[in-house]
């Protein structure tokens, strides 16, 4: 992943601001667009709103103890860090990079061939 081909939108000026569900899930909006934010092993992941199956909130599901995102609609199960279908299902869960430091959470954005 290379740093300069990302636009990077800050949703937080620290993690513990955020409001994390008990499911270590959180909703965030960043660049126009709701994005799931899951806490595992004190690593921050970022990925869709909604399963591509059926339009779940993924934030209503859960992680496994493989780290996968579970969809609550239909059980589907998606890597949190690539977002490839676990379940066999075919289908492919968008993940977004995260960046947590000290001048906050950031989501990383692919730029388009234009730049912008």
């Amino acid at each position: 992943m290379e740093e300069a081909s990302f636009n990077w939108i800050k949703v937080a000026d620290y993690a513990s601001e955020l409001v994390w569900q008990s499911n270590q899930m959180c909703i965030v909006e960043a660049d126009g667009k709701k994005i799931t934010l899951a806490l595992k092993d004190e690593q921050i992941f970022a990925f869709a709103h909604k399963c591509p199956h059926a339009s779940g909130i993924m934030a209503d599901g859960f992680i496994d103890l493989a780290g996968n995102v579970v969809c609550p609609l239909h059980r589907y199960r998606f890597s949190i860090q690539n977002g490839r279908n676990t379940s066999g299902e075919g289908y492919f869960l968008r993940t977004y990079p995260v960046k947590n430091s000290e001048e906050g959470v950031f989501i990383g954005f692919k730029k388009s061939f234009l730049g912008f």
